[in-house]
């Protein structure tokens, strides 16, 4: 369902609603999202709330599958010298990066240009789907085109 107000300059946002409460099975669907992203030639910003949230994930991102390479590292400040390096943050997501942002967070990302997508994941828990309606509106009174998906 797109708007037809949207704006090509402006990102899509995706909404993955999962069935579950379970933080680990959320943990294992952005590992999934994020290597079909970086599979596909992209390398996402995944915006965290925390510095112990991205830790969490950057242990996933190298245990969620066997075989499995996805190059990727914590953001803290430094600009890895592989360009194609998936970052996990927080909120300050540095140039070249802000293209695809997979949002973990709380936080609102940048609904602007350069941020062409942003993927939010939200689980079954009453917190993650409150904040996740307060997302939801502040997209829409940005006119972003919004896209859910019932997992």
């Amino acid at each position: 369902m797109t708007n037809p107000s949207h704006s090509p300059s402006l990102p899509e946002v995706s909404f993955y609603v999962l069935a579950t409460h379970d933080q680990q099975q959320r943990q294992d669907f952005a590992c999934k999202l994020i290597e079909k992203i970086y599979r596909s030639g992209h390398f996402p910003y995944v915006l965290t709330d925390s510095a112990e949230q991205a830790e969490q994930i950057d242990k996933a991102l190298w245990t969620f599958r066997a075989g499995s390479f996805i190059p990727h590292q914590t953001y803290r400040g430094e600009i890895p010298a592989f360009t194609g390096t998936i970052l996990i943050g927080d909120e300050n997501i540095p140039e070249g990066w802000q293209k695809i942002v997979v949002n973990l967070s709380s936080l609102y990302p940048p609904t602007t240009a350069p941020t062409e997508r942003i993927l939010e994941i939200l689980d079954n828990s009453e917190a993650c789907k409150q904040a996740g309606r307060q997302r939801y509106r502040h997209y829409q009174q940005a006119q972003l085109a919004i896209t859910t998906h019932k997992m």
